[in-house]
């Protein structure tokens, strides 16, 4: 038997990446997945893809209608919710805090953390009607330590953290469970859209990136979107029916602080100045 089978689900930012890996693999394990997005081609092609299991709506975050909307849909097409992953989002602007307009601060914090809320106000009702559910926020290392994100993202990726804590702790009560995931350094088109490439120049640049990350954290080897979507896939099952609240830190260790042979370099190099 599936993991997921028999679940409903609404999967944001579904139509490339951690979102899209996510998508693939809840049908894979049995669930019937909504994809939201605001790129129709490619979440409508994705969505086709996977068959009946899937169904794409078009859905800007920042818009509480259109969420609304996409979990309307999960119930009037597929029955009800079992499922929401609060995938979507993107990067603020990475300059010094005096030149970060506020309009571009205020749609960071809309595209992540206003729409995690409006999600779970959303989402709880329908969760409770069926008697169960998960939550799973896409939070993110940034949330939590300082030198891996601008401004915007790393402040509203920390309000997600502490959103789902305090979700938990209210919706855990009718066996909603709240929990959220924080990635470090992921390969997805996220870069792209960042350095503004084009799909095609940015592919030809992918294996080197691939590589370049595998030297960011202790585990010798990029993270990828599967990395993250099993992580999901775990939270979304009863495997973890006594998680909540929780924040789970996939990224190989690397906030967890210097590598071990970097470590060891350091203090060679403090030996040195002291012994001569």
């Amino acid at each position: 038997m599936a993991r997921l089978d028999g679940r409903v689900a609404l999967i944001t930012g579904a139509a490339d990446g951690i979102g899209l890996a996510s998508a693939q693999l809840f049908v894979e394990e049995g669930s019937r997945v909504v994809m939201a997005d605001i790129d129709d081609d490619r979440g409508g092609a994705a969505a086709r893809d996977l068959g009946r299991q899937a169904a794409y709506v078009h859905a800007d975050v920042t818009r509480e209608a259109d969420i609304k909307a996409a979990l309307d849909l999960a119930v009037r097409d597929f029955g009800g919710l079992d499922c929401l992953m609060s995938n979507a989002g993107g990067a603020g602007v990475f300059a010094p805090i005096q030149d970060i307009p506020v309009e571009a601060f205020d749609r960071t914090v809309a595209q992540i953390l206003r729409a995690a809320f409006i999600g779970i106000k959303y989402a709880a009702p329908l969760m409770k009607a069926r008697g169960r559910g998960s939550i799973i926020n896409m939070a993110s290392v940034a949330g939590f330590r300082t030198g891996d994100s601008d401004h915007s993202y790393a402040v509203a990726k920390a309000g997600v953290i502490h959103l789902t804590r305090m979700a938990a702790m209210e919706l855990g009560e009718s066996n909603v469970r709240v929990n959220c995931i924080s990635p470090g350094f992921v390969v997805t088109g996220a870069f792209q859209k960042a350095a503004g490439m084009t799909r095609e120049a940015y592919a030809l640049r992918l294996p080197q990136l691939t590589e370049h990350f595998t030297s960011f954290q202790p585990v010798p080897r990029a993270c990828l979107p599967g990395d993250i979507a099993r992580a999901a896939l775990w939270l979304a099952g009863d495997e973890s029916g006594f998680v909540n609240g929780a924040n789970l830190i996939v990224d190989g260790g690397r906030s967890n602080g210097k590598a071990w042979t970097e470590c060891l370099s350091d203090m060679g190099r403090i030996g040195t100045v002291l012994l001569g």
